[in-house]
């Protein structure tokens, strides 16, 4: 029976074989030349194999026969099923033979590797949209209504006489009796609400994490290094309460001037701020590492020119990280609403009093000029730097996707400056400044995807790569 199974194996082969197009033969390598067969007489190979095993002979000989025959097509003949390395996508879809170099983060299979990304890339969308809604709410002057913080959370008010209640606490406040005073009952609902969604997304945002590692975790799914990381996520989210509550509680507190407006620490909301996109950060890097084991690559030449490539993108990245913090310094000095010309500030191109305080160095934190001077500088620096990147590498052989997102990257780093200037010239309204704060964490999402592409692959996969792209 066993060389009978193995000689219907054979002829399926075969038929197989039929029906496949020569074309394909790049794909499909069936006895190569270690075994000393070509394609052609396969099928008179295939043919042979009743001869070798007579139906008289008893079944241990038969099955020795089976067991030889087995051998030497696994010990002899281990190319006979080879694809070809150009063309398999190195994406999401990536097979299990070309991540065999790779460090993959989820070893359970396509499918878990598949629910994991998800699942990453969802949480990376949620801290993406907990980002727009800290800027709505920072910009409807909604942060400092509530006026106490439990880590857990609590009911909103649900009766008239708790909404009373909190009207209370907010009277008590600095902003209410500075800024908000006569302000009605509805008002504060709204402000209120906006403060209070903004608490609850974030916790919704813990649950939502928490729960699906728990699951993966227990299915086996997760690996040690990538368990680690996502811990560390996850114990950066949970901080991030604590930090927020840090910052609002620096607004409740009295101003040192009269003449000055409550509004809190621009540290403490640049702590705040940048913590988020570390956390986004964080998430978008590993969703994309676990969907995308390999960067694309099809050739050396390709290899080697995202190395190049690489050794520009780095530092660019950073610019425009420290551009994005150095925006948080802007919203938390209420920057945006002084010097609402461009590209002037007034009627100088640089202030006069940008290094009144002393030591030096409060300026470029506290200081409303300074501060916006040095987003200006940053912003222009940020635009003539991805400029200048896709500029140096118009002319080299790089994979066509990179090629793509640096035209992207150069694209939305433009509209960034676009909008950065239309939100300064009317006086930072809501939907403006928003579009701005979005657009520096898309502009940040791109330059990671940018970076993830350009690494470099797997010594596997290196060695089988062609010098040229075919």
């Amino acid at each position: 029976m066993i060389e009978n199974r193995l000689i219907l194996l054979l002829r399926k082969s075969k038929s197989l074989t039929q029906k496949f197009p020569s074309s394909n033969s790049r794909e499909w390598k069936t006895f190569s030349n270690p075994c000393g067969f070509s394609s052609e007489p396969q099928s008179r190979f295939y043919s042979s194999f009743p001869r070798f095993t007579p139906p008289s002979k008893s079944p241990v000989t038969r099955s020795l026969i089976g067991y030889g025959l087995r051998s030497m097509l696994q010990n002899h003949c281990k190319n006979f099923y080879k694809p070809s390395f150009r063309n398999i996508s190195t994406s999401s879809s990536i097979s299990a033979t070309s991540t065999e170099g790779a460090k993959l983060f989820v070893t359970a299979g396509p499918k878990a590797r598949k629910a994991v990304g998800i699942w990453l890339f969802v949480s990376a969308a949620w801290v993406f949209s907990m980002v727009i809604l800290g800027g709505v709410t920072r910009l409807t002057r909604s942060g400092l209504s509530m006026t106490d913080w439990k880590f857990t959370g609590s009911l909103p008010p649900l009766s008239d006489d708790d909404w009373l209640v909190e009207f209370e606490k907010y009277k008590q406040s600095p902003e209410y009796q500075r800024i908000n005073k006569g302000m009605s009952l509805d008002d504060f609902k709204f402000i209120y609400w906006m403060e209070y969604g903004h608490r609850m997304w974030g916790r919704a945002l813990g649950i939502m994490f928490a729960l699906p590692f728990s699951y993966f975790l227990r299915k086996g799914y997760i690996t040690p290094r990538l368990g680690l990381r996502l811990s560390g996520l996850f114990a950066l989210g949970a901080g991030q309460g604590l930090i927020g509550w840090w910052m609002v509680k620096s607004g409740l507190e009295e101003p040192a001037s009269e003449y000055v407006e409550p509004r809190v620490s621009p540290y403490r909301l640049a702590a705040h701020l940048t913590s988020a996109f570390v956390i986004y950060s964080g998430l978008l890097w590993t969703a994309l590492s676990v969907v995308m084991p390999e960067p694309p690559a099809k050739s050396v030449a390709w290899v080697q020119g995202a190395a190049k490539v690489k050794r520009l993108a780095l530092p660019v990245s950073i610019l425009v990280g420290i551009t994005a913090v150095s925006g948080a310094f802007v919203a938390g000095n209420d920057a945006g609403r002084a010097f609402n010309t461009f590209p002037k500030m007034g009627d100088a191109w640089i202030p006069e009093d940008i290094f009144i305080l002393k030591p030096l160095l409060r300026n470029f934190f506290e200081n409303t000029a300074t501060v916006q001077l040095d987003h200006r500088l940053l912003a222009t620096a940020t635009l003539l730097s991805i400029c200048g990147l896709w500029v140096s590498t118009r002319k080299l052989d790089i994979h066509p996707a990179i090629r793509s997102l640096i035209g992207a990257t150069m694209g939305m780093a433009a509209i960034q400056v676009t909008l950065g200037i239309s939100t300064l010239l009317s006086y930072v309204p809501v939907s403006l400044g928003t579009a701005h704060q979005a657009g520096a964490l898309t502009l940040l999402s791109l330059m990671i995807l940018l970076n993830h592409t350009l690494r470099r692959p797997s010594l596997q996969l290196l060695k089988s790569l062609p010098k040229v792209a075919p």
